[in-house]
């Protein structure tokens, strides 16, 4: 079983997540934040991981500290699960429609972390959710995981949507990466590290 568990607690937030890189799509649990339950959800479900997630954090602030450090949490949770990378495809990319929006996500589970990402947004705010922390979320993904992490937007529209399909997209280009190949029989990699 490809599991992790990850604990953070600092003066801003106090975090428990769990992730199975194997499982069947599940979320539980709560980040204090609506919008951002959702995106965990429907990431969940689409990379057929089981999710769960205990986050307090300072939201009479802001919801920055605790985005952030939920990526923190699942960017290592990721990493851990992952343990060597033997056998797995390294690779992922998909292309995501969602009604009017249509988002590009690449990944390469390189070790090397990069972010790319372009999400420009037509909302501030979606419910209780601050737009501009998506990309915050996904770079924290990305360096703690070790991902080189593209996230494009091909067509834009509503934000929700925008969002959504980035989530989702992102999600189904992991599932790609960590799915184990049966022909590979080690790491991936001229290298043989990852």
């Amino acid at each position: 079983m490809r599991t992790s568990e990850i604990t953070r607690k600092t003066r801003e937030t106090d975090i428990k997540l769990t992730l199975n890189l194997d499982g069947q799509g599940r979320f539980e649990g709560t980040s204090g934040i609506g919008f951002l339950d959702h995106m965990l959800e429907l990431f969940a479900r689409h990379a057929l991981c089981d999710l769960s997630l205990q986050c307090k954090g300072d939201l009479q602030v802001d919801g920055h500290h605790s985005v952030e450090d939920i990526g923190i949490c699942l960017g290592a949770a990721i990493k851990q699960a992952a343990g060597d990378k033997r056998g797995i495809t390294r690779y992922g990319q998909w292309l995501l429609p969602m009604d009017e929006t249509l988002v590009l996500c690449a990944l390469d589970f390189s070790g090397r972390a990069f972010l790319a990402c372009d999400l420009p947004l037509n909302s501030p705010k979606i419910g209780d959710f601050d737009s501009e922390l998506a990309e915050e979320f996904f770079r924290a993904v990305a360096q703690n995981a070790g991902l080189t992490l593209h996230i494009v937007t091909m067509k834009n529209g509503n934000a929700h949507h925008t969002l959504e399909a980035a989530f989702k997209a992102f999600a189904r280009a992991l599932r790609q990466a960590v799915a184990i190949d049966e022909r590979e029989k080690g790491v991936p990699s001229t290298k043989n590290l990852l």
